[in-house]
């Protein structure tokens, strides 16, 4: 049996994205989901080649998937370094800028006393290898996609990114949950619709579902804007101490 290392890069960069919290990380997983699902619908021939790009053959679609997984990730790295400086200190007096720097300092002494917490990562692991599980399973029980590979990769990129969602601590990583999802709807639709019995894949709905990606980012981006600006935190467990 060969390996695809495509499936492997989905898988891989999905479990990231699931298991760690650090944005830097996080982001940089789901850049690199993106590539792989790009090359992934490349190598599956999902669209004929029809563009000729730095002297390979191409199709339009991986373009588009290409474009979308840079924009998406650079909306969400530049909401992420914006909200994670210190803006607006100017408006600040000086008991708010001593305010301010202690409880900085509280922070920094609270991340070095506690530099890695194993309990962050217990939740996350199981719902990892449980998600893995299921998405070994499922394309063998119910098989919706052409191919076991498409059904594998979908399944995985739903139960992640839904798992995700369920155990993120703050609004970005939430965002990052969702968008592997429509990736998941995004890879399901790709793969069924250009089936010989379907009615063919055509540039415009892939151009509306990449649509889709950018505003999610956007709507995430304006969201952590709102919450920051109110709590001066991305981290939803300040929403319950209001």
């Amino acid at each position: 049996m060969q390996i695809n290392w495509f499936i492997i890069g989905i898988g891989l960069t999905a479990a990231v994205v699931l298991l760690f919290r650090d944005w830097r990380v996080t982001v940089t997983a789901l850049l690199l989901n993106y590539l792989a699902l790009t090359l992934f619908l490349a190598e599956q021939r999902f669209v004929a080649p029809d563009l000729n790009f730095l002297g390979l053959a191409v199709s339009t679609l991986v373009l588009i998937k290409l474009i979308t997984g840079l924009a998406v990730t650079l909306i969400l790295g530049i909401t992420a370094l914006t909200f994670e400086g210190e803006y607006g200190l100017e408006s600040l007096d000086e008991f708010g800028l001593a305010e301010l720097r202690r409880a900085a300092r509280a922070a920094q002494r609270q991340r070095a006393n506690e530099p890695f917490q194993m309990n962050d990562y217990v939740l996350p692991f199981w719902a990892g290898v449980l998600a893995l599980l299921a998405s070994l399973t499922l394309p063998r029980v119910y098989p919706i996609a052409p191919t076991e590979a498409s059904d594998f990769a979908w399944y995985w990129l739903t139960l992640t990114g839904l798992l995700t969602v369920a155990t993120a601590a703050d609004l970005l990583k939430i965002g990052l949950g969702l968008l592997l999802c429509v990736s998941s709807i995004d890879l399901l639709y790709t793969s069924v619709v250009s089936t010989p019995q379907a009615s063919g894949l055509n540039v415009a709905p892939l151009g509306l579902l990449s649509l889709f990606h950018i505003l999610l980012a956007l709507a995430v981006a304006y969201l952590s804007g709102l919450l920051y600006g109110r709590l001066k935190t991305l981290a939803l467990s300040a929403l319950y101490k209001r």
